[in-house]
C-alpha cells in the first residue's frame, strides 16, 4: 500500500483501507454505543464542560468498532484525536473509515506490515510543527517506546553528532522502529523532545505496557506520568478474564472449525487472560492444562480442577496451545515440531513474541499453506505433519476475530477516559511525577457505577453507622488502596 495521507473534506488526515466503509462502520458503532453504558454515560456527566477542549489526543490501540465509541467518546469531551492501532491485524476497516469521516484522524488498516504500521504510529504522533500531543492513549506502549527512543537518539545526536544504528538491533522490529527515528533527525532533531515538553502523561491499556512503564521508572528514564489502567479491576478482570471467557472459543470456530469439545488444551500461563481463557476451553468441553511460573496462579488453577505441568510433559498430545503470560519464547520452534498434526497455535497476548514466529519462518524446507487470511498450516518436511498458527502469533482474538463483547470493553474503556481526565484536570499541580500510578479505588468504583445500572443492579445504600462501623465514607470507597478484588 502506497504510505501517502488523504484528507477529509473538513481537513483531517487519514490513511485507512476504504473510506467508502463509513456508513457500515457507524451502523456498528451505533449497535455498541448501547452496551457501552460506561462510555455513554461518561459523555453525559462529563460532556457539558468539555474537559478536553482543546486538547490533542493520540490513541494507540485496536482500532475496532468498540475503539470507535472511545475516541468518540473523548471527541465528545472536545477533544481533538489522532489514532493508529497497536496491532497489524486488530484494525476493523469500517470502524477506521467511520471513524475518519466522522470524528478523528485515522491512520490504521487490517493486515499492515511492520513498516507500515510504525508509520501509522509516527503519522499518529505527528501534530506539526507545535509538538506533539497533550495526552497519549496507549496499549501494548510503542507510542510511548517511539518518543522514548526518540529523544534518547536526539540527545545523543546533539552530544556527539552521532546518528542512531538501526543495524545493531538484533531484533527486526526494533531496527524498524531505529531508521524512523534516524529519518526524523535529518529533517528536525528535535522533534521528540518537543514532544516531551508538550506531553501530560499516558494511560497505558495492558500488561506488558505497564511492565515497560516500571521499568522506566526503575532506571529514571520515564519522561512523563503514566497511569497503569490495566491493574484497575474494572479492567484487569473485565477485559482480560471476561472478555478471554467470550472471544477465545468464536476465535477458534471462525479460524479453524475446530470443535473444542473432548480436546487437549494448553494454556500457557494462568493470569487474568489465561483464566479466561483456560474458563472458555473448559466450558465448551476441552480437557485443560495449565503451565505457570506462579504457584500461587498455579494452586488457584489446581483448586478449579485443572491440571498444572510443563509445556514439555504435554507437547506432542495437545490438540489446542495458547499463550497468554506477557512474556516472551514460550512456544519455541523444537516445541513445534514435537505437536500431533494440526495441533492449534495462537497467542492472546499482546506482543507477538511468546510464540518463535521466526524459527518457524526460517526452519529448513517448512512450507506454509494460507488457508484463510490469517490461519497458516505450517508443514515440516521431516514429518510432512502441519500446525496451525493463528494470526501469525499475533493477538488472535482481533486478528482472527472481533475482539471482546462491546460491554466488557466499556469497563476497560471508561477507566480510560476517567484516567485521561485525571491526567488533564491535574496537570501542573505536582499531584502527578514522572512516574507510573494506578487509579485510586474510587475512580475504579466509579467505573464500576456507571455500568452496574445496564445489568438491572440496585445498589445497597450504606447507613452513616453501618460506614463507621466498617471505617468507610458512606460514598466510598469500600476497599483500601491495596486490595485486590
Amino acid at each position: 500500500m502506497s504510505l501517502t495521507i488523504s484528507k477529509t473534506s473538513c481537513g483531517r488526515e487519514y490513511k485507512v483501507k476504504d473510506i467508502s466503509q463509513a456508513d457500515f462502520g457507524r451502523l456498528e458503532i451505533q449497535l455498541a454505543e448501547l452496551e457501552m453504558s460506561g462510555l455513554m454515560s461518561c459523555r453525559a456527566e462529563f460532556g457539558p464542560a468539555q474537559p478536553f477542549q482543546g486538547v490533542r489526543i493520540t490513541g494507540s490501540f485496536h482500532m475496532t468498532i468498540q475503539t470507535a465509541v472511545l475516541i468518540e467518546t473523548l471527541t465528545a469531551l472536545g477533544a481533538e484525536v489522532r489514532w493508529c492501532s497497536c496491532n497489524i491485524f486488530s484494525t476493523q476497516d469500517h470502524a477506521a473509515a467511520a471513524i475518519t469521516r466522522d470524528s478523528a484522524s485515522v491512520f490504521a488498516w487490517k493486515g499492515e506490515t511492520l513498516e507500515e504500521y510504525w508509520w501509522c504510529t509516527e503519522r499518529a504522533l505527528d501534530w506539526g510543527p507545535g509538538g506533539g500531543p497533550d495526552l497519549i492513549v496507549d496499549d501494548g506502549g510503542d507510542a510511548t517506546l517511539l518518543i522514548h527512543e526518540g529523544v534518547k537518539a536526539e540527545e545523543e545526536y546533539q552530544k556527539t553528532g552521532k546518528l542512531v544504528d538501526p543495524t545493531v538491533s538484533h531484533n527486526a522490529e526494533f531496527g524498524i522502529v531505529l531508521e524512523i527515528i534516524r529519518e526524523g533527525l535529518l529533517i528536525d532533531p528535535w522533534r521528540y523532545r518537543k514532544m516531551k515538553k508538550r506531553l501530560v502523561g499516558v494511560s497505558e491499556e495492558t500488561t506488558t505496557g505497564v511492565k515497560r512503564l516500571y521499568q522506566m521508572q526503575a532506571n529514571g528514564t520515564l519522561l512523563f506520568p503514566a497511569i497503569n489502567v490495566n491493574d484497575s479491576v474494572t479492567k484487569s478482570k473485565f477485559d482480560n478474564l471476561y472478555g478471554c471467557r467470550h472471544s477465545l472459543p468464536d476465535v477458534v470456530m471462525r479460524a479453524t472449525d475446530v470443535m473444542i469439545a473432548g480436546k487437549i488444551a494448553v494454556v500457557c500461563g494462568y493470569g487474568d487472560v489465561g483464566k479466561g481463557c483456560a474458563t472458555a476451553l473448559k466450558a465448551a468441553g476441552a480437557r485443560v492444562i495449565v503451565t505457570e511460573i506462579d504457584p500461587i496462579c498455579a494452586l488457584q488453577a489446581l483448586m478449579e480442577g485443572i491440571q498444572v505441568l510443563t509445556l514439555e510433559d504435554v507437547v506432542s498430545e495437545a490438540d489446542i496451545f495458547v499463550t497468554a503470560t506477557g512474556n516472551k519464547d514460550i512456544i519455541m520452534i523444537h516445541h513445534m515440531k514435537q505437536m500431533k498434526n494440526n495441533a492449534m497455535v495462537g497467542n492472546m497476548g499482546h506482543f507477538d513474541n511468546e510464540i518463535d514466529i521466526r524459527g518457524l519462518e526460517t526452519y529448513p524446507g517448512i512450507k506454509r499453506i494460507t488457508i484463510k487470511p490469517q490461519t497458516d498450516r505450517w508443514i515440516f518436511p521431516e514429518t510432512n505433519n502441519g500446525i496451525i498458527v493463528l494470526a501469525e502469533g499475533h493477538s488472535m482474538n482481533l486478528g482472527c476475530a472481533t475482539g471482546h463483547p462491546s460491554f466488557v470493553m466499556s469497563c476497560s474503556f471508561t477507566n480510560q477516559v476517567i484516567a485521561q481526565i485525571e491526567l488533564w484536570k491535574e496537570r501542573g499541580t505536582g499531584k502527578y511525577e514522572k512516574k507510573v500510578y494506578v487509579l485510586p479505588k474510587h475512580l475504579a468504583e466509579k467505573v464500576a457505577a456507571l455500568h452496574v445500572g445496564k445489568l438491572g443492579a440496585k445498589l445497597t445504600k450504606l447507613t452513616s453507622e453501618q460506614a463507621t462501623y466498617i471505617s468507610v465514607a458512606v460514598e466510598g470507597p469500600y476497599k483500601p488502596p491495596h486490595y485486590r478484588y
